[in-house]
């Protein structure tokens, strides 16, 4: 499974790279802290794949808390629907408001 970290995700961000960032915490955490993309909770991904679907191919971020459920998420992405254009992110959204805190 591939990972991304921040500092890298931050660069390709500020790059203009097509990426699909999708946060996989529940809408609650989502409003809290989010740094961009869509939120579709790791429960409710079987059935929403096709907000996956983009018209040209990209990179797929998942993200959550810790890199816990985005782990889940990836290899649910990869074992059931073939997806395997997916990173997650390293440390998740704790990593994400640690590294943009200094």
């Amino acid at each position: 499974m591939t990972e991304i970290s921040v500092t890298e995700l931050q660069l390709r961000i500020k790059s203009g790279e097509k990426l699909l960032l999708v946060d996989v915490r529940e809408p609650y955490e989502h409003e809290e802290s989010d740094i961009g993309g869509i939120n579709i909770p790791v429960t409710e991904l079987p059935f929403r794949i096709e907000e996956l679907k983009t018209p040209e191919p990209c990179d797929i971020v998942l993200y959550c808390q810790s890199g816990n459920r985005s782990i889940l998420a990836q290899k649910l992405l990869a074992m059931q629907f073939n997806i395997t254009n997916t990173m997650n992110l390293k440390g998740g959204m704790k990593a994400w408001i640690e590294e943009n805190q200094t």
